[in-house]
């Protein structure tokens, strides 16, 4: 047994052809936090504090689907949402709908730890997060120029965009719903677990680009897109409809708790009987190992193990 850690920075139809400009920098960010990952461990940090760092710096990241790089409503606002769960207590938070605040997911912590709630979501939770002081910013700060061109691909298309992709071809509003490459990229997630079996889970996403105001997907939903429990810790990211309807977190757990199987015969069970092209996550169990399966085109995902296991990977072999 020994430390693990494994983080993700979404999952979907990301293409073989994607420009260098843009894999390079997501590249770099998977490996700044995973290295920051890392060091926490070593320093005995508890698996908690380790996912929520790891996921605010990802946040931080302007070219990951959260935080800064949070993408756009039909509105053109951002509707932010995490959660984070702890394994041993299986204490949890969750939050939807923030537009203000840096860190989504320091807002779940403070859920799970100051209130007898588990999920808050917009005014609500704005209002709280001022309370408990933390980091609030202007709505501008999240809106980058690149976000606002997926935006207006989507509006113009009439559909909910894929976030990697090329522009899509314009089709009607009856087919929208139905039509292949509905968007299904945009969470960013870390669990982790230390040498003495203590396992977290953290999830944090602007959502899918032109989704509808009010809209929640599976991040916050507790057993859909977070898990932790004594045998494992799970992030899913892909399309949240598909991972709600799938209960996919709390499914790699079931599997380990009444089926016996190990983390990666669960995850990749998991995944596979997922609708092909909706489901990616990473997971890590309480000795150790690590699984990152996907069933889409790519998935943005590093990992490392107190041996010196570490990767960092898009599509089936990792990248250099």
């Amino acid at each position: 047994m020994g430390w693990a850690i494994a983080l993700h920075g979404g999952a979907g139809d990301i293409p073989l052809s994607l420009p260098l400009e843009r894999r390079l920098p997501r590249e770099a960010g998977l490996r700044h936090c995973l290295d920051v990952g890392i060091a926490a461990l070593k320093a005995h940090k508890h698996p908690l504090d380790v996912a929520e760092l790891v996921v605010r710096e990802l946040e931080n990241h302007p070219y990951f689907n959260a935080g800064r790089g949070s993408v756009l409503t039909t509105a053109g606002t951002v509707e932010m949402e995490a959660c984070i769960m702890d394994g041993k207590t299986k204490k949890c938070g969750a939050v939807s709908g923030l537009s203000t605040v840096v860190n989504a997911i320091s807002v779940a912590r403070a859920i799970m730890e100051k209130t007898p709630h588990i999920y808050l979501a917009f005014d609500g939770a704005e209002a709280f997060a001022r309370e408990q002081g933390l980091e609030t910013t202007d709505p501008s700060y999240f809106i980058t120029p690149e976000n606002i061109e997926r935006l207006k691909q989507a509006q113009e298309a009439n559909r909910v965009q894929i976030d990697y992709t090329q522009p899509i071809q314009k089709v009607e509003k009856q087919d929208a719903a139905n039509a292949d490459g509905d968007s299904r990229i945009g969470t960013v997630g870390c669990v982790a677990v230390d040498n003495e079996g203590n396992l977290a889970s953290a999830t944090s996403t602007g959502g899918l680009v032109n989704k509808m105001v009010g809209r929640i997907g599976d991040t916050p939903i507790i057993g859909a897109g977070t898990y932790a429990n004594h045998l494992c810790a799970v992030s899913a990211t892909g399309r949240g409809e598909a991972i709600i309807r799938g209960t996919i977190a709390r499914d790699v757990a079931a599997l380990m708790e009444f089926k016996g199987l190990s983390l990666k015969e669960a995850a990749a069970y998991v995944v596979e009987q997922a609708p092909q092209g909706t489901t990616g996550l990473v997971a890590v169990s309480s000795t150790g190992e690590i699984a990152m399966p996907f069933n889409t085109t790519g998935m943005f995902r590093a990992c490392a193990t107190e041996d010196g296991y570490s990767e960092i990977a898009i599509w089936d072999s990792p990248s250099k």
